[in-house]
């Protein structure tokens, strides 16, 4: 179910994998995506079951409304009965709030300053990250009181580079906005890295604590993956500081 766990100083980061929940296939199990298609009591039933694994409370988990964009919202409480606002990063400054952030291919982004007692959770997909999502929310976080060189950042299971085919065309208008993100597939045509990208954009803002998860969702079973399947579920990041 947790696939990936890790505490920092008070700052708490984890990623599911898609073991453990009860959808059914082809979003089985733990799928936590609620606008994919799957029995929204399933996917209630998901995230209830993924927040007791976290020892959170479902109803303090803030989700987001995630269109490839670079628009940022600060939170200090769920959105309960409010509309959920289409945003690709949160912000908050109220500890013990948990983020989620969803993903099946793009890149999941946590990030704590756990001294400010800051975190943040953002959605980097390739236009995300070539419109500057993360760098958005990292400034968001510092407005807050966030130090860059106090954050710790920690990206999830996502498409590696080896494996994000893309038309030449696309490679190099990716490229022209962040080189780190130029790559090649394991058999030799254009390719997108956007984790490259991601902490290539966080290294020039100052983040110096970062982490990249190994595992690439097209490679691996235990996650789900939208280039591979198409219809399938998502994963979940989810950030919160004691």
């Amino acid at each position: 179910m947790i696939g990936q766990r890790e505490s920092v100083s008070g700052a708490h980061f984890a990623f599911t994998d898609r073991w453990g929940g009860v959808s059914a296939a082809p979003y089985e199990e733990l799928n936590l995506g609620g606008a994919v298609g799957d029995d929204a009591d399933a996917v209630r039933t998901n995230r209830e079951l993924a927040a007791k694994s976290l020892g959170a409370d479902a109803a303090q988990v803030v989700w987001m409304n995630q269109v490839h964009g670079a628009d940022v919202a600060v939170v200090d409480e769920p959105w309960g009965d409010r509309p959920v606002p289409e945003v690709d990063a949160i912000v908050t400054a109220e500890r013990g709030l948990a983020l989620a952030v969803l993903t099946a291919d793009c890149t999941p982004v946590l990030l704590a300053d756990p001294v400010a007692g800051i975190a943040a959770a953002a959605h980097a997909g390739r236009p995300g990250m070539v419109t500057g999502v993360v760098p958005a929310a990292v400034r968001a976080m510092i407005e807050l009181g966030a130090e860059p060189s106090r954050i710790v950042a920690r990206t999830g299971p996502a498409v590696c580079g080896r494996c994000y085919e893309v038309p030449e065309e696309m490679r190099a208008e990716v490229a022209a906005a962040e080189p780190a993100a130029y790559a090649e597939t394991s058999w030799g045509t254009p390719a997108v890295d956007v984790s490259a990208g991601v902490h290539a954009q966080l290294g020039r803002l100052g983040v110096r604590d970062r982490e990249q998860s190994p595992v690439c969702t097209l490679e691996s079973e235990d996650h789900f993956s939208y280039r591979r399947d198409r219809t399938t579920g998502r994963l979940a990041g989810y950030v919160w500081l004691d």
